[in-house]
Parts: C-alpha cells; structure tokens; sequence
C-alpha cells in the first residue's frame, strides 16, 4: 500500500510523497524504514525528530512534522482501521467437529460451527451458527451460546449460563463459576447453593483468566459492549451495564451495580452492594466503599472524588515539615506558659 492509497482510506489530508510505499506498521519509537506510525499520545511528540518511519499519522492540529505525514481527526482510530485492513483477525486452523470432541447426543449445533480437538458439549446445549470452540473448551449442560462467538483454548462456560451474538472470550476464563457464599454454622461454614446463571449479552470481549461468578439467585449481567480484560473478578449477583470497560485485576464484589459506559482502571477493588453511575471514572488502585455518582472520576483507597484525594495527597506530602512546625508551634507554647506562670508568681 502507499500513502495515497492510505489517506483515502482514511479521508485524511496527505503531506508528503504520495507514492511512498508502505510496507508495515510499528509504534513510533520502534519503527523503521517502510513503515508507518501514529501520534496519538502527545508524551510521544518527541519521537517525531528522532523516528526511523516512513509515514506519521497525526491529528489536524499538529505542525512541523519532518516527515511524510497523514492528518486525520483521530490517529489512534485511524491506525485501527489500517490494521483491520491490512491485518484481519485469523481463522482457525480447523473446521467442522474435530473427532476427538465429545458432544452430547441431546445437543444442538447450528450450521457452519467449529469444534476444535478435546471439547466437551453437555446436555441439551444449544451453540447457534458461525461459533468456534478451540481446543479444550468445556461447555455444561444446557448452555445457550449465540452466532458469531469464539471461544478460545480452555475456556469454561458452566451450566445453564447463557451468551449472546458476536462475544469473544480469551484463553483460561470461566463463565458460571460458583459464588462465593457461605453461612456460620456450629458444624462451621455451609456453603450456599448458587442456583442462579450468568447472561453475557451481544458484543462483549472478555480477557483471558476470568471469572465471572453465577448468582445465588437469578442472574450475573454482563450487558450489551463491555469489555473486560485479563484477571478480572466478577462476584455473584454483579450487573454490568452497556459499554463499561474493566481494566485487569479488578475485581467487583456481590450485588454492585455498574452503570453505562463506565471505566474502571487496573487493580481497582469494591465492596458488594453498591452503585457505580453511569459514565463515572475509577482511577487505577482505588477502594470503592460507597455509591458513586454518574460521571463523577474518583480515586484512592478509600476512593473519593479525585480533586478532593489529589488535595489529601498533596498535605500528606508536606506531612513532615507540618509535623515539625507543630513541634516548634509547641514548644513556643510550652515557653510562653512557664513564662506567664512565672510572671503570675512574681
């Protein structure tokens, strides 16, 4: 492909050669002759003077770039498109039921479904047209998973848990674990039967080495676009609105609510029960103990609203010179007493 080639796959205005050829495509720090990079992020400004790459994608108001340049409204978005393009995800390597797969008699596999090497089909399942399972996933009994899903190496989905359209689940996750519930007895801990499911809706991506827990009773929600990434904990009973996005080793107590388009960076934690509004930021480590309002970014352990914790930061990191001033403010005190006290006894 060569540039011009590019800035109208992009609707982009093209500065430079447009029949410089392209051949790759790199991060902009690393890229090299051929090849082409982005500018999204403007901590990476500096690698435009020292860059090996052809080609830069950068957004409209960025000047001075040295060299053949492509300006758009959204690099990072424009980058995507180019390696959807020129790098479409691979099929599987097989096709149809591999021998080695065990499927139930009672089962129900539409047309054009992929089972790789030593999966397992329970009872009464039902996978709907154009889904693969690769090697070594296990499906329970009475499973219901939707058109167009790839479900790689390894993955579990328990009984009776359901999947909508187009879901893609990464290697090691299990769908429909057992929530984590038990009641003190004499005898010890009895475990609480979890009779409930998990419903993952059309569209969603969820990450490698999950798990997302069935409810005691009725449903565990992943909703309609959301995205998980690896090492994500989801408890019984959690409900997961539209197009939230959860970064890895986070992980979400019992019965929270989670709104639309919510983010929640890494390693973030929460206590069961809450609600998280609509469009609300969490900040990366954060302990959430309480409701957060809709569109609110929060932040800390415990979390608050991220303005009010930079203010805490910033007194604790003049933590030591208050601690002496005090120590000085005391023994002026101190002074000033035994002064007046003497001035009394006069």
């Amino acid at each position: 492909m060569n540039l011009n080639q590019i800035a109208k796959l992009l609707n982009g205005e093209l500065v430079g050669d447009p029949d410089l050829e392209i051949s790759g495509l790199a991060k902009i720090e690393e890229a090299g002759p051929g090849e082409l990079s982005f500018l999204a992020n403007p901590k990476y400004k500096k690698y435009l003077t020292s860059t090996e790459a052809s080609a830069v994608l950068v957004s409209k108001d960025v000047i001075d770039v040295p060299i053949s340049h492509i300006k758009v409204d959204d690099p990072y978005l424009g980058f995507l498109l180019i390696l959807e393009k020129y790098n479409p995800l691979q099929h599987p390597d097989f096709s149809g039921i591999h021998p080695s797969a065990i499927i139930d008699p009672t089962a129900t596999l539409d047309k054009n479904v992929a089972v790789g090497p030593m999966v397992y089909i329970g009872k009464e399942v039902h996978i709907a047209a154009n889904t693969v399972l690769f090697p070594g996933c296990v499906v329970l009994d009475r499973v219901q998973i939707g058109e167009n899903c790839k479900l790689y190496p390894n993955v579990t989905i328990r009984e009776a848990c359901i999947l909508g359209n187009n879901i893609l689940i990464h290697n090691g996750t299990v769908i429909g674990s057992d929530g984590f519930g038990f009641a003190p007895s004499d005898e010890g801990y009895r475990k609480i039967p979890q009779m409930g499911i998990v419903r993952i809706e059309d569209e969603c991506e969820i990450g490698s080495n999950c798990t997302i827990d069935r409810a005691t009773l009725g449903e565990t929600i992943i909703g309609k676009g959301c995205k998980l990434d690896n090492l994500i904990q989801i408890a019984h009973n959690v409900v997961i609105e539209a197009d939230t996005v959860i970064a890895a080793q986070t992980g979400i107590s019992g019965s929270t609510r989670i709104g639309k388009n919510v983010t929640i960076a890494g390693q973030v934690g929460t206590v069961g029960h809450i609600y998280i509004g609509d469009k609300a930021i969490i900040a990366a480590k954060s302990g959430v103990s309480k409701n957060v309002p809709e569109g609110e970014v929060w932040f800390g352990y415990p979390a608050q609203p991220i303005m009010r914790q930079k203010k805490v930061e910033a007194s604790l990191r003049h933590l030591p010179e208050m601690a002496k001033k005090i120590n000085q403010l005391e023994r002026i005190v101190i002074e000033l007493e035994e002064k007046l006290k003497k001035e009394q006894g006069e």
